[in-house]
């Protein structure tokens, strides 16, 4: 039995839910089948199948058809809320090909002309949910498109990791995961107490923001790891309270700036002043005054380093980890005199370990570039 969107979780779906959603709802028209309000969405983990609204489906021709869905993620604030999304289907040349995936217009790419990008997740989704209704040796092309999928990405930081076109079909769940929410803060706290509970466990762990963050922390062999959303100074304190001795923060520099500020709970619509803080930190290197100016009329704090030479981008950044790990210390010390010793590494748009603090030279030297 599926579980329906409509009544699921709180958090709404992800954008590849409702991608798969649409591309079943083509498929089934491709084969000749009635239309269906509600597409039944499998799930790669064998959860519970979602049943996922469509708005409408029609064959195009006797080799292609095309089918609507309109994305849902439940409360909050997210820019995907409303998107249109189209996903076209057609038969393939080749009956070995199984499926597919063509990067249609708004649908974000890996470098100008590359492949989609989209999460494991997303592929398996796809393939859970439409493989079985291909007919024994036939391949199917799929090509979702998202009419506003370009001019949102411009709201997002998708170039700084060099997305392109449009937005990227990423997540590993299937429910959204409300990041400025209580909820969200709530799954954070209870698997930093399960990680801490555990008999191995050794009194480290990195502190990872964001699907690149996590990606980049399992390459650097980084372990354990616990992912948080928006709520970091809460969550510092319970690591603390918690027992853990040394913690490092790894994440995208244009997020943990906000840090170095004193700002505790990220999310963009609570507070910014990145590149204020960035100015000031510029203004403690010895910036001139004609290189403040472009600090603060950048577009970006990737935009900002890029505006400085190279030497002088790598005094500015160790001057920022190392005043993340200096105001994250300040911050739990208001607190409890604990002995959590917290170390900061921040990445690049080129998703480069770039810039460490002295704490995280000292407690964390294994980490490569």
């Amino acid at each position: 039995m599926a579980s329906s969107a409509s009544s699921g979780t709180s958090g709404g779906l992800t954008l590849p839910v409702w991608v798969a959603s649409a591309a079943r709802a083509a498929l089934r028209a491709l084969l000749g089948h009635p239309f269906e309000p509600n597409q039944q969405v499998v799930q790669p983990d064998g959860g519970e199948p979602l049943l996922v609204p469509v708005r409408s489906a029609a064959r195009l021709s006797d080799d292609q058809a095309l089918a609507i869905s309109r994305c849902d993620p439940g409360p909050g604030l997210d820019l995907t809320r409303d998107l249109e999304i189209w996903v076209r289907v057609a038969w393939t040349p080749s009956a070995d090909q199984g499926l597919v995936l063509m990067p249609g217009e708004g649908v974000g790419r890996i470098g100008a002309g590359g492949d989609a990008c989209l999460s494991t997740y997303a592929r398996q989704l796809l393939e859970c949910t439409l493989l079985p209704l291909l007919p024994p040796g036939q391949g199917l092309e799929v090509e979702p498109v998202l009419p506003r999928g370009r001019s949102l990405a411009e709201r997002t930081s998708n170039a700084a990791f060099g997305v392109v076109d449009g937005l990227a079909l990423i997540g590993t769940q299937a429910e959204v995961q409300q990041s400025a929410a209580p909820e969200q803060l709530e799954q954070v706290l209870r698997e930093l107490r399960a990680l801490v509970a555990d008999p191995g466990f050794g009194g480290s762990v990195a502190l990872v923001i964001g699907e690149n963050g996590l990606d980049l922390a399992r390459r650097a062999g980084l372990s354990p790891l616990l992912k948080v959303g928006n709520w970091l100074g809460p969550v510092l304190v319970a690591a603390a309270e918690a027992g853990v001795k040394d913690l490092l923060l790894l994440g995208y520099h244009g997020k943990l700036i906000k840090l170095a500020g004193g700002i505790f709970h990220t999310h963009h619509h609570l507070a910014d002043g990145r590149l204020e803080v960035l100015t000031a930190l510029g203004l403690d290197v010895g910036l001139s005054l004609e290189e403040l100016r472009h600090l603060r009329a950048a577009a970006s704090v990737e935009d900002a380093f890029q505006r400085l030479n190279p030497e002088t981008a790598m005094d500015l950044g160790r001057l920022l980890a190392a005043t993340v790990e200096q105001r994250s210390q300040a911050y739990i010390a208001r607190y409890g005199d604990w002995s959590l010793r917290i170390a900061a590494v921040l990445f690049d748009r080129s998703r480069t370990l770039r810039w460490r603090g002295p704490m995280a030279e000292e407690r964390f030297f294994t980490l490569q570039d």
